[in-house]
Formats: structure tokens, sequence, C-alpha cells
């Protein structure tokens, strides 16, 4: 997933929470125009349902709950992780004559590294390779300085260079560019 799906996931989970609590709120408070606040919110044949299973009702309700915490914790553990799975193995690439060409993953990361760390006012660069090695999804993390000029056009040409001498075009391209403070 892209940074904007995951902000477009969180959004609507966090949309979602808030109508369920708004709505509960309301509900506590007979806020409910026309409500009448000792009326049950469960219509009596599921309301006595609840009660006859006294016991289990609640014990399922709890258990329900819990495996919904997990879930939802197991959720928010992944979203906070830096990019998942990184590419760890060979990109292999048939060539035009008999045989393959084989180029390991963190070598071509360190390569585009150096590429990248290569331009006047860049810091440090971070690159992982994630996804299928055919067309790998890259993540860039670049520290510039405050005088860095040109750091874009830099980026895509390293890029550029990179989707050549790989023999493959990313399939998604993440870059994260920090700028340092200027000195006063």
């Amino acid at each position: 997933m892209t940074n904007a799906a995951h902000r477009l996931l969180w959004t609507i989970l966090a949309l979602l929470l808030v109508a369920a609590g708004a709505t509960a709120l309301a509900l506590g408070f007979d806020a409910v125009p026309g409500g009448d606040p000792g009326t049950a919110l469960l219509n009596a044949g599921l309301l006595d349902r609840w009660r006859l299973a006294a016991p289990w009702s609640t014990l399922a309700a709890a258990v329900a709950g819990v495996l919904l915490a997990l879930a939802g914790q197991r959720m928010l553990v992944r979203e906070l992780r830096r990019p998942g799975t990184a590419l760890h193995g060979t990109l292999s690439q048939p060539g035009r004559r008999p045989g393959r060409t084989r180029l390991p993953a963190d070598v071509l990361a360190h390569a585009l590294e150096r590429d990248l760390t290569a331009a006047p006012g860049v810091r440090r660069a971070r690159v992982v390779l994630t996804g299928a090695p055919p067309h790998p999804d890259v993540w860039i993390s670049v520290d510039l300085t405050a005088d860095a000029g040109g750091a874009r056009e830099h980026v895509d040409a390293a890029v550029r260079r990179f989707a050549v001498t790989a023999g493959c075009r990313p399939a998604h391209l993440d870059v994260t560019a920090r700028i340092e403070p200027g000195r006063p």
C-alpha cells in the first residue's frame, strides 16, 4: 500500500470510530430527538435471547472484544513498522543471449545510496527495496542541507540510472526528503 492509501484507511477507520462514539454518547445522554430514555436499544426478542444465554453471552461479547482489540493492535504494529519485507536476495534478469544476470538486492540499494549522496547538499541517503524482484518498490529517505539546490532533479536522475542499471522499473517510488534547518 502507498502512503496515501494508508492515510485513507486510517482516516476512514477514525471516522467510523468517532461516529460510533458520538452515537453512543448521544444515546447515553438521551439526546436523540423523539427517543424514550426508558426503552432498550435492542428489540425485545434479542434482549430475551441475551438474558437466556446469561453467562455465555457476556463471555462471547468479551471474547469478541478481545479478538477485535488484538486485530487492531496487529494492524497498528504493521503500520508503525518500516516498509515491510525488504527484498533480500537477488534480482534475476534474462539476457539477450543465453544465461541470466543476478544482482544482489542489497548491492543495488547501496549503489543507489552512493549515487544519491554524490550530489552536493545530500548528507545521507537510505534506500530500501521491497516487493517482487522484476518491479520492486523503492523507498528512499534523503537528508539534505539547507542550501541543497536541484535535489529533486538529482534524485530523479539517480532513479533513472538505477532503473537502467538494474534493468527494471520500480513499481512504486516513495521519496522522503528531510531538510536540516539553516544556520542563523
